[in-house]
């Protein structure tokens, strides 16, 4: 790895705390733990599970042959596992170890039985590689995310699990990330969300978004976008997919290019509209509305209460759970 890229992480929610690229750090943070723990309400470069985004009502249907009920932390929705789910917890770790002939870096998590109103003991198991190409004579840093899940224990035959990363990025090293970013996605067929659950078919977003676009105050968007609009081979399991690009933004000024691939059939892409950090000290000033984005590769919203989608994230017993995310970062 050459000197253009490192990367920070933190045990609290297996946090990305910096990923540098050529020198500039791209995602928002804190500096101490601390402030993490006081001040991450936008759950700033956290794993989120157990389950990632929504699901209605806060209720699972028709799990173990019974219905769940989930505190609803998101108006009348559940949202990221719970006030308390995987984004607030402490992961054992890091333990360096070889992952497909390559160092990585190793985070686990035992969620119990109950954890958060969710059946089931679960371990999850998140590796980070951090590696550097050149490609057309210019260094690309590279961070690969590789998440295994897995029901541990003999308390229930059945669970739900759907993981991702909440990094926000800021190609722009100013208080705006929005202000001279260009945005381009791989695909413009979205869910129609009402109070962040979907509506029902997929349809084409109003804008589109597979040609490049500015985003920031009159454009915001928080929807769920889809890669894959046949869910039928979707498993559990989709680490043997290739990478998929998402999606991929450039900074005018900065000159701070960012691609973001993964196997998740769908993203949410998030512009941060509501993001309201105090001020923590002097290394860590206020963040307000539009100073990061987001793109959290997942399954479908609320997909364990819709028929077509739900055997994307039911994890059963002897199965595991799995995804890879990788972002790609360089200067021009």
């Amino acid at each position: 790895m050459g000197d253009h890229t490192s990367v920070k992480f933190l045990n609290l929610a297996a946090i990305i705390q910096e990923f540098n690229v050529d020198g500039q750090n791209i995602v928002q943070g804190f500096t101490k733990k601390e402030h993490y723990e006081a001040h991450n309400k936008p759950w700033f470069g956290a794993t989120i599970g157990r389950v990632a985004n929504r699901i209605k009502g806060g209720v699972i249907s028709n799990l173990n042959g019974r219905e769940y009920k989930l505190e609803t932390n998101n108006g009348a929705n559940a949202l990221h596992g719970g006030s308390q789910g995987f984004g607030r917890l402490e992961f054992d770790g890091p333990t360096v170890v070889k992952r497909d002939g390559r160092t990585a870096l190793k985070y686990t998590l035992l969620s119990p039985d109950g954890d958060q109103g969710y059946p089931g003991a679960v371990e999850l198991r998140v590796y980070y590689v951090v590696s550097e190409v050149v490609e057309d004579g210019i260094p690309r840093s590279i961070l690969d995310i590789e998440y295994e899940a897995e029901l541990v224990g003999g308390d229930v035959e059945e669970t739900v699990v759907n993981i991702t990363n909440h990094s926000y990025f800021n190609l722009s090293g100013s208080p705006s990330a929005a202000e001279g970013t260009i945005a381009k996605l791989a695909t413009r067929d979205y869910l129609p969300l009402d109070n962040g659950i979907p509506l029902g078919p997929i349809e084409q977003h109003p804008i589109d978004t597979t040609q490049p676009f500015e985003f920031g105050p009159n454009t915001a968007f928080d929807d769920c976008f889809v890669i894959d609009r046949d869910q039928t081979d979707v498993k559990i399991d989709t680490r043997s997919r290739p990478l998929k690009l998402l999606a991929e933004f450039r900074h005018s000024e900065s000159g701070i290019n960012l691609q973001v691939s993964s196997t998740d059939p769908a993203f949410q892409f998030y512009t941060g509209a509501f993001i309201d950090v105090p001020e923590a000290d002097a290394e860590n000033p206020a963040r307000g509305p539009f100073s990061g984005f987001c793109i959290e590769p997942s399954r479908y919203v609320n997909a364990i209460n819709e028929p077509e989608w739900r055997h994307t994230v039911v994890l059963k017993k002897g199965e595991k759970y799995g995804s890879k995310v990788q972002y790609k970062g360089w200067r021009d």
